[in-house]
């Protein structure tokens, strides 16, 4: 075993042991990141914001979040894979396409995650500590050229349907995305003869395809309902929109 792999073999098990408590001391700068196809490489900042150093290791997914990274197979490069980052500094990582065959009529999407671990605490006598890792994990969107349309037009082509919940209770929305990029909601809410009903926890829908979402305690919705969400854009804003609900 090579001593890049013993180090990932520690840093996830560190990363298992996470917790919702944790604060991270590495940021990156946005939500998500778009990768022109046609560029060589695209760049992300992250900023250590604490007063000590950290630990970093960055890799990317492709949708499975307990992938080891040493498994993982994805037409990607970032570099550098593991660091140090010093407190109150900055770290440019590169993001590079290694040329494998990805579709050429529709967005792809991968993940990119990046795991901060604080230096070890200085030992007390008789007191117990628990030390975190943190790891963000968030959205790379891969956009060939020549896609038609606009990806922030592309919420308000989307179609709308009650359908029946996966779970047999109640009734949940389906929604169709016929563009060719990926459409991302931070919350959905239907509302019905005077009722809201919500769904919080936000969803996605791929390009050219159908996603069921949940919504909370939604039984019998009338005619006229509609649909209310917020997608969100290239740069982590809000889009609000509506719709009307088919049955």
């Amino acid at each position: 075993m090579t001593s890049l792999e013993k180090i990932t073999m520690r840093i996830c098990f560190v990363c298992a042991l996470l917790g919702g408590s944790a604060q991270a001391s590495v940021t990156i700068s946005g939500t998500r990141v778009v990768y022109p196809l046609e560029q060589r490489e695209v760049t992300v900042k992250l900023d250590n914001d604490s007063r000590g150093p950290s630990l970093v290791q960055v890799w990317m997914d492709d949708g499975n979040p307990d992938a080891r990274p040493g498994e993982i197979k994805v037409p990607f490069v970032v570099t550098p894979p593991i660091f140090r980052m010093d407190p109150k500094k900055a770290q440019t990582l590169r993001m590079m396409y290694s040329g494998e065959a990805l579709p050429q009529d529709r967005e792809s999407i991968y993940w990119l995650n990046v795991l901060d671990i604080p230096p070890k605490a200085d030992s007390v006598p008789d007191v117990n500590s628990l030390q975190l890792a943190y790891r963000t994990r968030i959205k790379v969107f891969v956009r060939p050229a020549g896609l038609p349309g606009n990806p922030e037009d592309a919420p308000a082509q989307l179609t709308w349907k009650i359908v029946a919940s996966s779970d047999g209770n109640g009734q949940a929305v389906s929604v169709t995305n016929p563009t060719p990029y990926y459409v991302s909601f931070s919350e959905v809410d239907v509302e019905s003869n005077g009722h809201v009903f919500r769904n919080e926890q936000g969803g996605m829908v791929a390009p050219r395809a159908s996603v069921v979402l949940p919504i909370g305690k939604m039984n019998a919705v009338g005619a006229g309902a509609k649909v209310r969400y917020i997608a969100i854009n290239d740069y982590g804003g809000a889009l609000d929109g509506h719709a009307s609900l088919g049955q």
